[in-house]
C-alpha cells in the first residue's frame, strides 16, 4: 500500500466525484462533512461502500471526496466509480473482482433531453380532435 494519497474520478449521469484514499482507519468525508452527514439514506451510504466491501478493505482507508452535479444518489454511485478507480491503482490484482461486480463501467444513462414541441424528452401534448 502507498503512503500518500491516491486519486481518482467518478461518473454517473451528471455526478462527477473526485476521490482521494489514504491508508488509515476508515473515516470516510463527503464535501467537508462526515457520510452520514452528507448522505441521509442509508441505502447511499450502502452504495457508495460497496467497493470496500467486497474486496474487504473498509477499515484499511481514509477517503475524501468532493462531489459536484446530479442528486445525492448519483454522487453516491459516482463516489463509488471514484472508490473503484483508486483501488485498482493501489492494487491492479482487484480489477477482475471489480469489474466482475459492475464497479468498474461508468454508467453512462442520463436524462434525455426535451424536443421541441413535446412535453419532454418523449411525451407528447394531448392531441385533439376539434
Amino acid at each position: 500500500m502507498s503512503t500518500t494519497a491516491t486519486y481518482a474520478t467518478g461518473k454517473r449521469k451528471n455526478a462527477i466525484a473526485r476521490v482521494w484514499l489514504k491508508a488509515g482507519t476508515g473515516a470516510i468525508s463527503v464535501n467537508g462533512l462526515g457520510a452520514e452527514q452528507y448522505f441521509e439514506r442509508a441505502t447511499s451510504r450502502m452504495v457508495m461502500n460497496q467497493a470496500l466491501e467486497l474486496i474487504e478493505a473498509v477499515e484499511q482507508f481514509d477517503i475524501t471526496a468532493t462531489c459536484a452535479g446530479g442528486g445525492k444518489s448519483a454522487q453516491a454511485e459516482a463516489i463509488r466509480h471514484g472508490i473503484s478507480r483508486a483501488l485498482l491503482l493501489i492494487d491492479p490484482e482487484k480489477r477482475a473482482v471489480l469489474k466482475r461486480a459492475g464497479f468498474l463501467t461508468r454508467d453512462s444513462r442520463k436524462k434525455e433531453r426535451k424536443k421541441y414541441g413535446m412535453a419532454g424528452a418523449r411525451k407528447r401534448f394531448q392531441y385533439s380532435k376539434r
